[in-house]
């Protein structure tokens, strides 16, 4: 068809032609962005279905950064329980002691000493008791015959003894001081002694004896002297 007649053909039939041209070139427009939209989210779709199968895939326990924290929260927030400490027992404070109160055998120091070793016929032997006192403070003792008593022997023999045939009680306390010896001079009449007191007391005859100082659990070293 001439161009001319579709001009020519008056005012309707102008407009419908352009409406046409205008209807084709839309519908290549709409054509062109729908293919292009099916471009664009072809190629998007397999990005987000990689970054989704990535993420489904990345669990925290594939991670070691998060596995890591998992570990170190779990290990803060549930300590292994440590057992109690065994509770130190502090033993209890020594009492002080007092001046004058009972002397402790313990701090007591008990010695005997002989004049000589060998005494002639009709010399009476003679010794001396010594008890110190090494505790803190004066302390008080009995040093009567029966308390600290200095018994002679000849083997099996119990020949004499202070403890014997002592009149009263016996006792006699003393203050002893710290470091200061108590000293006592002991004569022995060479003759027997017995606890019921028997007037007939026999001589002891000439021969070895040993002379020992006792005070409860306390005892002298063994004094070893000789009869003529």
């Amino acid at each position: 068809m001439d161009p001319d007649t579709m001009r020519d053909g008056g005012d309707g039939g102008g407009d419908v032609y352009w409406r046409r041209r205008m209807s084709v070139l839309i519908a290549v427009l709409v054509v062109v962005a729908v293919v292009a939209w099916a471009c664009s989210s072809g190629g998007d779709g397999p990005q987000r279905s990689s970054s989704a199968d990535s993420s489904a895939s990345a669990t925290p326990a594939a991670d070691p950064l998060l596995a890591g924290l998992r570990t170190l929260a779990l290990g803060t927030a549930s300590p292994t329980p440590t057992p109690n400490p065994t509770p130190r027992t502090t033993a209890p404070a020594a009492r002080q002691k007092r001046p004058g109160e009972p002397c402790d055998e313990a701090e007591l120091v008990l010695s005997l000493q002989g004049k000589q070793e060998v005494y002639a016929a009709g010399a009476w032997p003679n010794f001396l008791v010594t008890l110190v006192n090494t505790g803190p403070v004066m302390c008080r003792a009995d040093v009567g015959p029966r308390a600290v008593e200095v018994r002679i022997t000849s083997g099996e023999d119990r020949i004499w003894s202070t403890s014997d045939c002592v009149s009263g009680s016996g006792a006699e306390v003393r203050e002893l001081q710290r470091g200061v010896p108590f000293v006592r001079s002991v004569d022995w009449d060479r003759r027997r002694s017995t606890a019921d007191c028997r007037s007939d007391r026999p001589t002891a005859l000439p021969g070895t004896y040993v002379a020992v100082a006792r005070m409860g659990k306390l005892k002298s070293h063994k004094g070893v002297f000789h009869l003529r």
